[in-house]
């Protein structure tokens, strides 16, 4: 009865159409209320010890780094240089719009920015080339999503605080599949495009881009190369990116004006302020049914009705690939990652694999309506119709899928570099 009780606070908190936030808040009390002691002040304790660590200020640094990147020069002068290297393949600025997402990916952590900060560049640029809308928006779009699997990644370290992951061995193993989705992107615009006209290569171009844009490409560098060589941790990490990208955008190209910077924390907090409520309570609920062994219980009643780790898995990834068409990324890994990482555990896969399978899903989902969020972004940004851009992504889910499904049967391109 109180299951059932607890049930009917989510389910109606969902029909009224609340807030993450109220709905978690409501699921949590109703547990202590029924399961626990009673005394709902345990939630505001718990808050505390679930926010009290220190990789939790990684994340307010990188949205941070982000914004003074999208109000600076960065990723042009890294599409620049791309858009020089990719100048003779058959459709080289659409890779170059790809390989721009990825290594700016690589310095934000978050699909939003990336595909804003590229998009707005290389939207105008596509065009005028005369590459078709349809395709110019999908793969700005699926390049965007980039930014979630490609560490360091902000999805990545919300999923390690719920379930208590190695968040360096995440971004380690976010590398394999990141390649593998870049590469099958830009292999796709190749193809795609390969009846649009191609440019030599210019060396003297490539020499001046590389001139101005060498700072920008430094940055991954410093930042990956820092964390994987144990020089510094994934929170040292965020505030070098954001020393770095504030020295470089204010000092160097001289793009950030201190003006600039009051709106940048504005828009850094606003973010904040709707991301940190919702990760305290998360938090406070993951201890809870920890306490209460709920996740062993789960695993318990599921294993007497699936025995193979296979069928569990394509289970897991059905079921996410409708949570991330209905959530965002961020809400789902907060909700579902602490029952579903130790059921996955039970079945033989690591919880860094399924982490990277999780986060794969959910990428997906950026591109799938009703909620993809790619898709509501873009269509505010680049003022085109939800129906187009929609249709846009169709291809780009079909290609990510079959990525997907690569690192599920094939763990090893995710762990090949954590081993």
């Amino acid at each position: 009865m109180n299951s059932l009780a607890v049930v009917g606070v989510v389910l109606g908190g969902l029909l009224l159409r609340q807030p993450l936030l109220v709905i978690l808040l409501g699921a949590t009390a109703s547990i202590h209320l029924f399961w626990g002691r009673g005394q709902l002040d345990y939630i505001i304790e718990d808050m505390w010890v679930g926010l009290d660590k220190e990789v939790i200020l990684s994340i307010p640094m990188f949205l941070l780094c982000g914004n003074v990147m999208t109000r600076g020069s960065i990723a042009q002068r890294l599409i620049r240089v791309m858009a020089a290297i990719t100048a003779p393949l058959p459709g080289g600025l659409a890779v170059a719009t790809v390989l721009s997402c990825a290594v700016f990916a690589a310095i934000s952590g978050s699909s939003i920015v990336t595909m804003l900060a590229i998009g707005t560049v290389m939207l105008p640029a596509l065009r005028e080339a005369g590459y078709d809308l349809k395709f110019s928006i999908g793969s700005i779009m699926a390049g965007g999503t980039l930014g979630i699997i490609i560490p360091p990644s902000i999805p990545m370290i919300i999923y390690a605080l719920v379930t208590e992951t190695s968040v360096t061995d995440l971004f380690v193993a976010g590398i394999g599949p990141g390649i593998l989705l870049t590469v099958v992107l830009s292999l796709y615009a190749i193809w795609r495009n390969r009846g649009i006209r191609t440019r030599s290569f210019d060396l003297v171009e490539f020499r001046r881009a590389l001139s101005e844009g060498i700072w920008a490409l430094l940055m991954p560098v410093i930042l990956l190369g820092g964390i994987y060589s144990g020089y510094f941790t994934p929170t040292e990490a965020a505030a070098v990116a954001l020393a770095y990208s504030l020295v470089i955008e204010g000092f160097v190209h001289r793009e950030l004006k201190w003006r600039d910077i009051y709106q940048v924390v504005l828009d850094t907090s606003k973010l904040g302020g709707s991301l940190f409520p919702v990760l305290a309570v998360a938090l406070s609920l993951n201890i809870l049914l920890t306490e209460h062994r709920v996740p062993q219980q789960m695993v318990a009643v599921i294993q007497d009705y699936i025995t193979s780790p296979l069928m569990f898995m394509l289970l897991i990834n059905l079921l996410l690939l409708v949570v991330g068409c209905l959530m965002t990324t961020g809400e789902a890994i907060l909700v579902l990652a602490p029952i579903l990482a130790p059921m996955a555990e039970a079945y033989g896969y690591d919880k860094v694999v399924f982490g990277i399978i999780m986060i794969l899903n959910l990428e997906i989902g950026y591109l799938t309506p009703p909620v993809g969020l790619n898709l509501i972004v873009a269509m505010t940004a680049f003022k085109q119709s939800f129906g187009l851009l929609s249709r846009a992504a169709i291809p780009y889910i079909v290609l990510m899928l079959g990525c997907l499904a690569l690192v599920v049967l094939m763990p090893q391109i995710a762990m090949a570099l954590v081993n």
